[in-house]
């Protein structure tokens, strides 16, 4: 059994692309923490709750929740309830046998990842992203629809590199940072910062 934490748009996503992976529906278990959702009809089955409890153990599992803070807690909840974190890539995705996928990770349809590139645990790499050669991305970082990463490009844990986003070749980027769909880096940028526009510049605080 395959069980999915959470019942949201990217869990279709990734539900979508175990059955075009071969996995049969039965095979797939959704889990959800709204317990009001029990029940509720998900892409053909229904959806279980709690998203955690003792029926995870030596079970194999997938976080199918976009928010990285959410997504790294419920990670490692379910690694503590025993467990096993699944990788997984649509069959249209583009992955080097030279790339390293950390434990958790997806790559969605017609994503590409580069020779010598490196996902951490539980990242996103979304329809048609690029993530090119020799690029590194932290753990539960997503890499939205149509992003480029450019050769080298370094990308700290938990960020959000916005859809159509491009990162230029060798920038390093630090942890908790988003970069709004559209930009584009052309420098360096710290952690925990917003930045947006062409080229990207840190975004004022309200």
């Amino acid at each position: 059994m395959i069980h999915l934490i959470g019942a949201g748009g990217h869990g279709k996503v990734v539900f979508d692309a175990l059955l075009e992976s071969g996995a049969e529906p039965d095979a797939i278990r959704v889990r959800d923490g709204q317990a009001q959702r029990t029940g509720d009809a998900f892409m053909g089955t229904v959806i279980d709750t709690p998203e955690i409890d003792d029926r995870l153990a030596g079970q194999r599992f997938h976080v199918t929740v976009g928010d990285a803070a959410a997504r790294a807690r419920l990670f490692a909840q379910a690694q503590a309830a025993g467990a096993q974190a699944l990788t997984l890539l649509h069959p249209s995705a583009q992955v080097s046998r030279f790339a390293a996928l950390g434990d958790g990770a997806f790559v969605a349809a017609m994503a590409v990842v580069g020779p010598d590139a490196v996902l951490g645990q539980g990242v996103i790499v979304n329809h048609g992203a690029i993530v090119d050669h020799d690029c590194s991305v932290g753990d539960f970082s997503h890499i939205a629809p149509r992003a480029a990463l450019g050769g080298g490009a370094r990308i700290g844990a938990r960020c959000l590199i916005g859809a159509g986003a491009v990162v230029l070749p060798g920038v390093v980027i630090g942890d908790d940072v988003v970069l709004g769909a559209g930009a584009v880096a052309v420098r360096d940028i710290a952690s925990n910062q917003t930045w947006t526009g062409v080229p990207a510049t840190p975004k004022e605080a309200p």
